[in-house]
């Protein structure tokens, strides 16, 4: 069965939004991609329109999976525009989309990690269906990791009870870093 593009409008500031509530369902128990406006638990019926990360919307639009249209006339937007366009608003995005698209075609449910404080929160499963093991920290090769940097990471991996992983990019190889915390 051929999946059908659903069509999002881009905002402004680069968030994107899908308004037609069959199509947002439809994205979102797909891949959990998105979030339900102000819906913080969604389940399978809900009915708000679905926001899309930048990063997420980069992946669906490579993929085919979304058609971005911007504007009074509903412009369709280029997956180059839209990269150039999340560029501009989000601080690493190459190495960010990367480690993105890398997890999420090892079959893992990537979304923002901004309320752990790091770049993604990684599921097996899905958000409701169980909780993320892992949380990334996205890392240039040419970037030095300080100890107050480690010992934070530390903190707040055994606070949320979640795996901290640092995923760096090495000269076009991922790698990703595991931390484990014990106590004495």
């Amino acid at each position: 069965m051929e999946k059908s593009i659903i069509d999002v409008e881009l905002l402004k500031d680069t968030r994107l939004i899908v308004w037609s509530i069959k199509d947002s369902r439809k994205l979102y128990l797909e891949g959990f991609y998105g979030k339900p406006l102000g819906n913080a638990r969604p389940k399978e019926d809900f009915d708000e329109p679905l926001i899309l990360d930048p990063i997420e919307g980069v992946y669906l639009l490579e993929k085919d999976r979304i058609r971005v249209l911007s504007g009074e006339k509903k412009k369709n937007i280029s997956l180059s525009s839209l990269i150039k366009k999340t560029k501009l608003t989000l601080d690493n995005f190459e190495s960010k989309y990367k480690i993105y698209k890398d997890l999420r075609e090892k079959n893992f449910i990537v979304t923002p990690g901004i309320k752990y404080g790091c770049d993604f929160a990684v599921y097996n499963k899905g958000p409701g269906i169980d909780h993320a093991p892992f949380i990334i920290q996205v890392k240039d090769g040419s970037e030095k990791l300080s100890a107050a940097e480690i010992v934070k990471a530390g903190r707040l991996a055994t606070t949320v009870r979640k795996t901290f992983i640092i995923a760096v990019i090495d000269k076009e190889q991922i790698k990703y870093l595991e931390f484990k915390w014990w106590r004495a």
